[in-house]
């Protein structure tokens, strides 16, 4: 194995799917809480309430899995297993609790004090993302959320509290996370666009602008640490051409540019990419970008690129009228006959990685951390208590050769943090038996059980991958 003597191991956590406590010392109601649990059947569909009624529905991010009360006991687990590196979000309103205030709340910002000096007890280097889907519920009301430019100012007030008050304790920072959903249809609330309904022109603006609240942080982050390293975060999505027809490959091109590139090229080069000029003309979309925002753009890029990998999909240029398309799958692509899928229809796809790291490092040249990648799956707990998860460690082990073939090729890639390194809350359908972690915790999908933490096998297996800087993969 190639793995470089410093790369960090870790994994990967959002406040708003285990921190819980959702109303607790201080912290104000984000948009995640709004959200009710959803199931496999609905797929992404979760019904998102204008008004939380906890009477007679469940919020399953209001619990979580109460890292907010367990986190020694959790940091101590990720200690055990090695990590080199723990990524988290911090909740943006147990600092801000309505977005829009001028002095932060003291009982929050002393919580991630609590939570970086735990860490640092154990030589755990955090990775904190600025914004995981946790938009102040207040700021979407009232302001249409990043729609209004004055939302990049209480953003740009946010981070900049962050790094002003841990610019001792965190070195990694992201902006926000999975910013290339901005756009789609399930994502228009993370830019807090929930009122109405909103034209593409609106869409596209409120992306801008949350563009400009990255950038300005990162400026405003470097300021305050030249030591910070600061990146941006995207879902990535590999996409193939179904067939070799011209037709396919064109409009995979068409898509791969538009949800793959577009936000990367803006966040890593500081411009809008030619395309999506063409894109706005053509469709007849119109933002709003000055000189002074190409400016702020060109000022702000980061220090370094990562993105979540679970999937890969197909395309083609008559994919409304198929009738194989891939469960699961975002983009509602065509499924590939070459690849098997898991329970919830993603398509599991190692190689893919290994393509889709040489693709982003060829064309942006940064360093790159694969900061989400996992398996979504049911887990069964036997009666003497242990949880053999084998085709949990299949899919790491898979991954993790091909990361290493990636490195031998020349890719820059310096970490990796495996999603949901403990059982979380889904962001997708709201489910807990959705699992993805190396630490079972004793959850259902309906909020009960006594929140009990135990190693799975795949625990033991990662512990010695780390140990051995990815040499033993047995």
């Amino acid at each position: 194995m190639t793995f470089p003597k410093n790369f960090l191991w870790g994994g990967a956590t959002a406040a708003n799917q285990c921190e819980g406590a959702w109303n607790v010392d201080g912290k104000g109601d984000s948009i995640n809480d709004h959200n009710r649990a959803g199931s496999r059947t609905a797929g992404t569909h979760r019904t998102f309430d204008l008004e939380i009624d906890t009477e007679n529905y469940y919020y399953p991010s209001h619990t979580g899995i109460d890292f907010y009360h367990h986190y020694k006991e959790d940091i101590a687990l990720f200690a055990e297993m090695g990590f080199k590196v723990y990524r988290l979000s911090i909740a943006w309103t147990r600092i801000f609790p309505n977005g829009d205030e001028e002095t932060p709340n003291e009982a929050g910002l002393r919580f991630y004090d609590d939570v970086f000096d735990e860490l640092a007890k154990y030589g755990i280097e955090p990775l904190v993302t600025i914004s995981h889907f946790e938009l102040p519920f207040h700021l979407g009301k009232k302001y249409d959320g990043f729609l209004d430019k004055r939302t990049i100012s209480f953003y740009e007030r946010y981070a900049t509290t962050l790094f002003k008050r841990y610019k001792d304790k965190v070195k990694y920072w992201l902006t926000f996370n999975e910013i290339n959903f901005g756009t789609m249809e399930h994502g228009l609330r993370i830019s807090g666009l929930f009122n109405r309904e909103y034209s593409e022109s609106e869409q596209y603006q409120a992306l801008h602008n949350v563009f400009l609240a990255s950038a300005r942080a990162v400026s405003a982050g470097h300021k305050i640490n030249p030591d910070f390293k600061i990146g941006c975060m995207l879902a990535y999505i590999t996409m193939y051409p179904k067939t070799c027809r011209p037709e396919d490959v064109l409009k995979t091109q068409q898509i791969n540019d538009k949800f793959n590139y577009f936000c990367g090229d803006v966040q890593v080069k500081g411009k809008y990419p030619y395309f999506m000029k063409r894109y706005f003309e053509k469709n007849n979309i119109q933002v709003d970008i000055s000189k002074e925002d190409e400016q702020i753009l060109q000022a702000g890029t980061v220090d370094y690129y990562t993105f979540s990998y679970y999937m890969t999909t197909c395309i083609a240029a008559d994919l409304d009228q198929r009738d194989d398309k891939s469960g699961g799958n975002l983009f509602g692509g065509v499924s590939n006959e070459y690849l098997p899928s898991s329970d919830w229809g993603w398509q599991i796809d190692p190689i893919g990685l290994r393509y889709t790291l040489n693709q982003i490092y060829s064309r942006y040249e940064v360093p790159l951390m694969v900061v989400e990648n996992g398996l979504g799956a049911f887990d069964e707990v036997e009666a003497d208590g242990t949880i053999n998860d084998d085709y949990r460690i299949d899919y790491f082990k898979q991954h993790i050769i091909e990361m290493d073939k990636a490195i031998e090729d020349g890719v820059d890639l310096i970490g990796y943090t495996p999603w949901g390194c403990i059982d979380l809350i889904s962001a997708g359908t709201g489910e807990m038996s959705k699992r993805y972690g190396f630490i079972y915790v004793d959850r259902d999908d309906e909020g009960n059980g006594s929140l009990e933490r135990s190693r799975k096998k795949s625990f033991y297996w990662y512990k010695q991958v780390i140990e051995s800087n990815g040499e033993n993969l047995a």
